[in-house]
């Protein structure tokens, strides 16, 4: 969606990420009021949890074969598994990250 507004224009994502965008802020706010000290640390689990990587590379004849996982949601998931401070808004925000990165990953491969 483009907006021209003179010299300039603004330029918006699709119409289905923008409304998704604003129901992934929904809860985490929602998310955040539940945590009594600390509510930003729910965004920074979400963000975290969003990072996707290559877990595996290998160059083939043909180019390189590289296997991306995500991983920011596997460091969450050992940090909060190792942690004393567990909270369910935060295992939720990490988990709505993972669903993230699970699209991301899609992106990657199909494009």
């Amino acid at each position: 969606m483009e907006f021209s507004l003179g010299d300039f224009s603004i330029v918006l994502p699709p119409f289905f990420i923008t409304i998704f965008a604003i129901i992934i802020l929904f809860f985490l706010v929602r998310w955040s009021k539940q945590l009594e000290t600390g509510r930003y640390k729910v965004f920074i689990y979400f963000l975290i949890s969003t990072h996707i990587g290559p877990g595996f590379s290998e160059d083939t004849k043909e180019g390189t074969f590289e296997l991306w996982f995500p991983l920011g949601f596997i460091v969450v998931l050992f940090y909060m598994f190792l942690s004393k401070r567990k909270h369910p808004s935060k295992m939720k925000a990490s988990i709505l990250g993972c669903c993230v990165a699970l699209y991301r990953l899609i992106l990657h491969y199909a494009g």
